[in-house]
């Protein structure tokens, strides 16, 4: 059975954002950038545990295909629900992308 997701405020902010910069750049741009977002959650919701940890214990992160996009999650195996955190461009700075 899959894990539900739920985003932070913020993580759908940035999410929003980079949609709307993609789109703007070059028309259908933006859908991709969602389709490849959706895609790599997907991917989460199924396991959740295949993406590692990097600086930080509490939180995983997956890469997005084909943007420089982190996908900064936690897990509630209780509950079973995938908390995204952040979606985060991986230019900025590391220490941002780590929400509670």
């Amino acid at each position: 059975m899959n894990y539900s997701c739920q985003f932070h405020h913020l993580a759908q902010k940035d999410y929003d954002e980079a949609y709307q910069w993609y789109e703007l750049r070059k028309n259908g741009l933006g859908e991709r950038f969602i389709k490849e977002v959706r895609n790599t959650i997907d991917q989460i919701t199924v396991q959740p545990e295949t993406f590692g940890s990097r600086a930080n214990k509490k939180f995983r992160e997956a890469t997005v295909d084909f943007f420089p996009y982190v996908i900064v999650y936690r897990i509630d195996k209780q509950s079973r629900v995938i908390f995204v955190v952040s979606i985060h461009h991986t230019r900025k700075n590391p220490r941002k992308k780590y929400r509670t």
